[in-house]
């Protein structure tokens, strides 16, 4: 029995069946497929550069806006503030004062109220940071209590000056002896510089009395107050307004501005009280002001500067207020000013050896301090107090800067120890006491005048009247100093 393969069949269906052509790989491409991998894969360091470079520029704008627009002019900057601010600064007396002997005079505002004949005057000095409009309800709680109270803005602070012109005298050179030399031939003419020329074989621009050409230059200069001038301005305010002997409230960093003078002028110094003020500390970080950016954002945007305040300096934030001491803050660059100021305060004063001074041990002192803001600050409140055994301690439920809804427990603390200390000699007895010897002056002299045989003449009565009129200059008696 044969066999049938289909080994023909098998053959020609493989035949029928398309036969697959071998895929052929693409060439080799091994100089491109090398460089692929860069190309997808950037240079990470090329984002950042980008990234720096495009900061740097939005914050060098930034900058350069802030610093060209129009807050130096007092008038344009005071037409944008709100309302509560413009009616504080119409309520306000604003006073000359000279910093330093040779400068010139600036202007400081002050707010004041009750009535001006009290037995005693309170004189509210900020801390740096903040300025007089802090006080406004404190003033306005005490002058309901019959208490004279005044607040003033320091210099560089809230409506005061912030800025003083300063001259400067410079010696010209390079670039500026050409300027020079250009306006003498415009002023003597081309042909006598033709003639120095040809004499000499230069111009004679640099004789003898010319060796040394100075030119003035005017700046203006950020205020920056330290000790020695923050007493001048204390001093000038005092006698301006007629405070002596004054009751002192220094608040925060205005103690370690103060201090120094408190103890060379205690004469004009009825009693002395530390409002949440220590020595060389600010409730407000001065540091913010300092830094590019960080002090723009800060002073730049309400919610930001609330919350600054609200962690360092009130409880709720200040409300709407915020906004208030923000701008006064930020008007006319104000911040140059504090932060001078807060370089040129003394950071080595110590308060107890300050206390135990001749003098100042023997001076009233009463320590307000916030017992509520946080167990570190009540603690070195009771420090303060420590050092300074004649002082009382007291303490506010509110934040180390004054709030509205602590006014009238500050008030009443205050106006409570300055009613204890026995009350100062009145001007008007003193005034009164001096008319009184100046009478006894005339009419010594018109006795005399009687004694000598002149009154039956009118050449006597002439003289008596003459003498009458010269009550109106109690110098001539030598008593113009302590009658004014």
């Amino acid at each position: 029995m044969a066999i049938i393969t289909e080994e023909r069949d098998s053959s020609s269906s493989s035949a029928k069946r398309p036969t697959k052509k071998p895929r052929l790989k693409p060439p080799s491409k091994a100089p491109k497929s090398s460089k692929a991998p860069k190309s997808s894969n950037p240079n990470p360091f090329t984002f950042w550069f980008y990234l720096t470079i495009s900061v740097s520029l939005v914050t060098l704008i930034f900058v350069t806006i802030s610093s060209l627009s129009t807050e130096h002019d007092p008038k344009t900057w005071f037409l944008t503030l709100p309302t509560n601010l413009r009616n504080h600064y119409s309520n306000g007396r604003i006073i000359k004062v000279q910093a330093t002997r040779h400068s010139d005079s600036i202007e400081v505002f002050t707010i004041q109220d009750g009535p001006t004949d009290s037995s005693h005057n309170v004189l509210i000095v900020h801390g740096l940071g903040c300025s007089s409009y802090i006080f406004s309800n404190l003033v306005k709680s005490l002058a309901k209590k019959g208490v004279h109270a005044v607040a003033l803005d320091l210099p560089g602070s809230g409506f005061s000056d912030k800025f003083e012109t300063v001259t400067e005298e410079k010696p010209i050179g390079g670039f500026g002896r050409l300027v020079e030399m250009y306006n003498e031939i415009k002023e003597k003419g081309v042909f006598w510089g033709f003639d120095q020329l040809v004499e000499k074989g230069y111009v004679n621009y640099d004789y003898e009395e010319n060796e040394i050409r100075m030119s003035k230059v005017e700046h203006l200069n950020p205020i920056e107050l330290g000790p020695e001038e923050m007493g001048r301005v204390l001093r000038q305010v005092i006698d301006t307004m007629g405070l002596k002997p004054v009751d002192l409230v220094l608040h925060d960093s205005a103690f370690g501005l103060g201090a120094n003078w408190v103890s060379k002028n205690l004469g004009f110094v009825s009693s002395v009280t530390l409002l949440d003020s220590t020595s060389n500390q600010t409730a407000f970080p001065l540091w913010i002001l300092k830094w590019p950016v960080i002090r723009e954002v800060v002073l730049g945007f309400n919610f930001v500067f609330q919350k600054v305040i609200q962690t360092c300096c009130l409880k709720s934030g200040g409300g709407s207020d915020s906004e208030s001491y923000r701008l006064l803050l930020k008007g006319r660059n104000g911040r140059k000013s504090v932060v001078g100021m807060g370089k040129k305060m003394n950071s080595s004063f110590d308060i107890a050896e300050w206390g135990g001074l001749e003098g100042v041990k023997d001076l009233p002192m009463q320590v307000v301090w916030s017992g509520g803001w946080s167990e570190e600050w009540a603690e070195q409140g009771r420090q303060v107090s420590g050092v300074l055994p004649q002082a009382t301690f007291v303490t506010h439920s509110g934040g180390r800067w004054p709030q509205e809804d602590t006014t009238e427990d500050l008030a009443e603390s205050i106006h409570e120890f300055v009613s204890k200390i026995p009350k100062p000699i009145k001007v008007t007895e003193k005034k009164e006491r001096i008319r009184e010897r100046i009478q006894e002056i005339l009419d010594e002299a018109i006795a005399n005048v009687h004694h000598h045989g002149f009154s039956g003449h009118d050449h006597g009565h002439g003289h008596g009247h003459g003498l009458g009129h010269e009550v109106g200059y109690p110098s001539g008696y030598g008593l113009g100093h302590e009658y004014s």
